[in-house]
């Protein structure tokens, strides 16, 4: 697609006068990006993937990766010629078009709200399991998002202190559990991982891996936290690229160890039937293992885990809903900085009281395929504004792009029927919302 110039109501390249303070190195920008990815990811995720294809899922790990790929060198190109909070939101309005850039914006909070709902109601379900309860599951994972929250509130610098302590536990148990998992793998691998394709009742193998990739590519998408705090990256032309490339391979070869130890330790079906039944697969195998104590610290990890997705869900979901409050297309009250400019304490706030409000429906199943339809818009549009990208303006070849957006595209249509109409119905609800925006809030802080 050959590159065009900029409308005129785009916005300039830098950040608005009020923009947040750069504090964040490419450490803490990787520990950043797998604190997202390594939580609901590989503690649930991997166990919905299962249930739709089988052992199979292990190639719809794979093919999820290459996906992944794309699109995160799609945002990093992007993220390092306008690194300002937004993401995609910011990137559909300065090179596509700002109903697209809108669409871009509405469909992350959907999507990542509903994502960090998830990991809130699989904390819940992975700590009432470990201490043999059932019930609360719901309450839990409300609280948990208050916490969260508040610890949000305090800023970047501590939120990823915090997050690289919570990183480094999530990391130690997922490599105790491959470890204590293998003795049992290696005696019934060969077992558990026949017939390979081995979809649901009622799809066919091919429709369950597809449906797995799809679940599966919205597993890694925490990689997109990285380009959404572009504003508060050190040298982001350089760091974000290396951080994005960086996240995705580390997660990667992490899910590769974690799901084939865990099917062949148990069979894909039962690793399913626990992520329906407790919310907890890993926890629930590793008490199949022979090290006593394993599935403990597992639950611990996951724990943790899921306390990271929602720590950098807040982080990133606030962002989002800051840049968007600049623009009007959000109440203007949600662009508003604290004294040290280091939080966006009005969008924190809301993204909290939203993510603690879809707990409520207490499915994991409904919540990550909502996630996945979601997810897959926007970033078929954070694709778009890529191949937008002029000559110079392009860090990689021009395919990347193309292969992530036919990709999304193709995914988004494996997703439940009623999980598509319901996203294209939010999507024509977000556009008649902005119409109304623009009436309300006619003086945003920066230009459309």
């Amino acid at each position: 697609m050959p590159a065009s110039a900029p409308q005129e109501t785009q916005p300039p390249s830098a950040p608005p006068a009020a923009s947040l303070r750069r504090a964040v190195g490419i450490y803490g920008a990787v520990m950043m990006g797998l604190g997202s990815i390594l939580g609901t990811g590989v503690f649930v995720s991997i166990g919905i993937g299962a249930g739709a294809a089988g052992p199979a899922v292990v190639l719809a790990i794979l093919l999820a990766a290459g996906v992944a790929a794309c699109n995160g060198l799609s945002s990093a190109q992007l993220a390092a010629n306008h690194p300002v909070s937004g993401g995609a939101y910011e990137y559909g309005y300065r090179w596509l078009h700002p109903s697209l850039g809108f669409t871009a914006g509405w469909m992350f909070l959907c999507a990542k709200s509903a994502s960090a709902a998830t990991a809130a109601l699989g904390l819940a379900g992975y700590l009432l399991h470990a201490f043999g309860a059932s019930a609360g599951i719901v309450p839990l994972a409300a609280g948990t998002v208050v916490v969260l929250t508040i610890l949000a509130l305090t800023g970047i610098q501590r939120s990823s202190l915090a997050n690289i302590v919570i990183v480094s536990l999530t990391l130690f148990a997922l490599l105790l559990f491959v470890a204590a998992g293998l003795p049992l793998a290696w005696r019934s691998g060969v077992d558990h991982m026949q017939p390979f394709f081995a979809p649901t009742a009622g799809t066919s193998k091919l429709s369950g891996l597809l449906e797995a990739c799809a679940l599966m590519f919205v597993a890694y998408t925490g990689y997109g936290r990285i380009a959404t705090l572009g504003e508060e990256m050190q040298e982001p032309r350089t760091n974000i690229p290396r951080a994005i490339i960086l996240t995705l391979a580390i997660s990667m070869t992490l899910y590769l160890a974690v799901s084939m130890t865990a099917i062949s330790a148990v069979g894909a079906g039962a690793l399913a039937a626990a992520t329906l039944q407790q919310n907890a697969p890993l926890e629930t195998v590793a008490r199949g293992f022979d090290f006593p104590g394993v599935a403990i610290l597992v639950s611990v990890g996951a724990a943790t885990a899921m306390l990271g997705v929602l720590l950098n869900l807040i982080l990133g979901l606030s962002r989002v809903a800051l840049a968007m409050g600049r623009r009007g297309d959000l109440p203007p009250v949600l662009a508003r900085l604290n004294q040290s400019q280091s939080t966006p304490y009005a969008a924190v706030i809301a993204v909290g009281a939203m993510i603690a409000a879809l707990t409520l429906i207490g499915n994991v199943r409904t919540t990550w395929s909502f996630s996945a339809f979601t997810v897959l818009v926007y970033y078929a549009l954070t694709n778009l504004a890529a191949l937008r990208l002029t000559r110079e303006e392009r860090l990689y070849p021009v395919w990347i792009p193309w292969i992530g957006l036919c990709s999304c595209l193709f995914l988004a249509c494996w997703v439940e029927t009623r999980i598509w109409l319901t996203g294209f119905g939010l999507i024509a609800a977000g556009l008649l919302w902005q119409q109304i925006a623009r009436r309300l809030f006619p003086h945003p802080q920066i230009p459309r």
